[in-house]
């Protein structure tokens, strides 16, 4: 009996966090630093956070394409933005040299990174490829 009753407790528990990661899906990119970056990662099975500054172009021809990517991935990808000048133990810590940088992390682990300024469909294909 008593396993019975500790499943379901496990079982509701699940419950709780599957929902409580559903409720942080975004339609937009949210905003990461230097001490949000590892909580937003564990809490969400796929994440890309484009690492960016105020005074780089390229960043700035991204924006949109980013924003356009998290409002149709919204529940599958969460987006998030890092600015480099800010939180620079992120950019250290990922050996960021060049920004635009795209991290793509799956399951908690760093599984890509993207750096550059690409057309849509090149960054789409390549995030497309860890939904699996």
């Amino acid at each position: 009996m008593e396993t019975e009753d500790e499943l379901e407790r496990i079982r509701q528990k699940k419950l709780r966090q599957m929902i409580e990661r559903a409720a942080k899906t975004s339609d937009k990119p949210v905003e990461v630093n230097d001490a949000t970056l590892e909580e937003t990662i564990q809490d969400n099975p796929l994440v890309v956070i484009d690492c960016w500054a105020p005074w780089c172009g390229p960043c700035q021809i991204v924006a949109p394409v980013i924003e356009e990517l998290a409002r149709d991935y919204a529940g599958k990808i969460l987006f998030g933005k890092l600015n480099v000048d800010e939180n620079q133990g992120v950019a250290t810590r990922y050996q960021i040299m060049g920004i635009p940088t795209l991290l793509i992390f799956k399951n908690e682990k760093l599984v890509d990174r993207i750096v550059g300024a690409m057309p849509r469909p090149v960054l789409e294909e390549k995030m497309a490829r860890y939904l699996e």
